[in-house]
This record gives structure tokens, sequence and C-alpha cells, in this order.
């Protein structure tokens, strides 16, 4: 398991090269939940999402390698490239065909190779693990990482330092790496805090992995929330255990309450991946109420232009 005197070294170690981002109290969900609803602006980190912490923390580990790789719907890729472009790096990015456009153009635009593989990430998985084995590149995967989940739980020293008296924090959940390092680090802390988790109910693989007691395969399926599709791994060894323990609870939302979280966001002038939104759609499909303060992480905002466009569109 990753704790908390990880989470404090990884903090020292990315702190000149992450943005601390601001938090902002929610007058509008607030009023609808009932008490103080609080978002941590995590989508306006230097990549557009959380996962720069992580990254950055891998790869600041690493010794003498060929490269980076990994496999990634989108936004842990785009963080991977930044840490590995910072330290002359080279990245192989390896990302199925579900992985909109506008994230594979931003990791090309770092300078990093996108190589499109299969239907799914276990599939790009299969070509980044070859990488690894056969080129001596350095796989650092996104979630199952112990440096990758100590960088993660920076953004709770953040939120309990900005928000000291918050009585509950909602995490996007995929692959977990994101609950596990932001639960170590508030258990250690405020043991008292809950963790809520929330995902869609198309194709979530850690909801599916709970139920079932042991990591599971899960069909991926497109979602509005497509940063959190993909599988979190058979041989999964850290945030699965770590998310069974540490979280309190977990909401499943339909791909409509979804777009109203987006929509709702982009009125509060929050433009907002569907991943980030998930903690707004639960409140205002009154499936999250507290207890207060709650926090909400907005934790990408890497959408495609046109579908956030679309979006606002059919409101």
């Amino acid at each position: 398991m990753v704790g908390l005197d990880q989470v404090l070294a990884a903090r020292e170690r990315i702190g000149g090269d992450v943005l601390r981002t601001p938090v902002a109290l929610s007058a509008a969900l607030s009023e609808r939940a009932g008490g103080e609803v609080w978002l941590k602006l995590e989508h306006r980190q230097t990549t557009g999402a959380f996962k720069l912490r992580g990254a950055t923390n891998a790869v600041a580990g690493l010794g003498k390698v060929a490269g980076v790789t990994t496999a990634s719907t989108g936004n842990h890729g785009r963080a991977l490239a930044h840490a590995a472009r910072a330290r002359g790096l080279r990245a192989v990015i390896c990302m199925s065909r579900l992985v909109p456009a506008n994230k594979v153009e931003a990791i090309r635009a770092l300078g990093a190779e996108a190589r499109i593989v299969g239907d799914s990430q276990d599939d790009a998985f299969v070509e980044a693990h070859r990488l690894a084995r056969d080129e001596g590149f350095a796989l650092i995967p996104p979630f199952d990482h112990a440096d990758v989940i100590a960088g993660q739980g920076t953004l709770a020293l953040e939120i309990l330092d900005q928000i000291p008296q918050a009585a509950s924090i909602a995490v996007p959940l995929s692959g977990g790496g994101l609950l596990a390092g932001v639960a170590a680090a508030t258990k250690a802390l405020r043991p008292d805090i809950r963790i809520i988790g929330i995902s869609m109910d198309r194709g979530a693989a850690m909801a599916a992995s709970l139920a079932a007691g042991q990591p599971v395969e899960v069909a991926e399926l497109p979602t509005l929330a497509d940063s959190l599709g993909g599988g979190i791994g058979l041989g999964n060894r850290l945030t699965f255990p770590m998310v069974r323990d540490l979280m309190d609870d977990l909401i499943l939302l339909t791909e409509d309450q979804i777009a109203t979280g987006i929509r709702h966001l982009a009125s509060e002038g929050h433009v907002v991946e569907g991943a980030a939104a998930v903690g707004a759609a639960a409140v205002l499909a009154g499936r999250l109420g507290g207890p207060f303060p709650l926090v909400l992480i907005l934790s990408g905002a890497n959408i495609d232009p046109a579908q956030h466009a679309r979006l606002l569109e059919a409101a």
C-alpha cells in the first residue's frame, strides 16, 4: 500500500513542476445540495488534468532508460509526454481507437509518439509491455504504480490545506490511482472524511471488480466520461485493494446525468470533460448530498470542443 510518507515525498519532488490549483465555492451546487459544495479546479493543471502529478513523480524517480511508455485513455499519456519532454526522454503513448482525437493530437503536440493499438486500453497495454520488454522503455502505468498513486495523492494535501473543514471528497473513479492517492493521504490525516468514488454506469471496471471481489475484465464502451474507461488489470496490485479498503461509497451515473453535469459546470464557467463533471452530476441528480463541506474534484478539462458545443446546444 501507498502511505502518507510517500505522498509527502512526492509533494517535495514535484512541487516545482505542477500547479497548486485553486478551489471555488459553488453557490448553485451548494443551494441544490443543501450545504457547502467546493470545487477543486484541477482541470486548470498544466496539461489540463490531475495526471501530471503522478506522471511527474514517476518519471522523476527513473534511472537511465531508452524512453517511457504507457497505455492511456488520453490524460495520463499527455501528462507522461509532458514529464518526459521536460527530462529529454522519448515517449511512446499507446492508445485504443476509442481515445478522442483531441487527446491524441495533444500528445503528439508534446513531441511524443501516439501509437493507436486495438479497441481497448488492455489492447494498448500489450504494445506498451512489448516496448518495455524488447526496447528498454520504462513502463509507467496510468494508475497501478506506487509513484503514480503518491503523486495523485498530493492533490489531497492541497485540498486539506485549502478547505481544512472538509467533511467529504468526491473523486472520479476509473483505475483508482486518483482515489487511492487521495484516500491514502486523507485517511491518514483526517480519517473522519468520507471518500466517495463516482463513475459511469457503462463499462466501469473498478465497480465491476469490487462487486466481484477481484479484478475482472469489462467491455470498454463509448461514454461521455471517456477518461474513466479502460480496465484495471487482472494483475492489479495496488489500486484495487486500496480502493476497496479506503473508499466509503460508490455512485454510478447515466450518460444523461453526466451530460447535465458538464452543462452545469459550463454555466459556472468551467469547461470540463465528462470524467470531471461526475461530482456535479451526482449532486444535480440527487445522488450526493454531503456530509458538508463537500469537495468535488474537477479532474480534467480535455473535452473535444465540438462535443462540448453539441452538449450545450442540446440543453
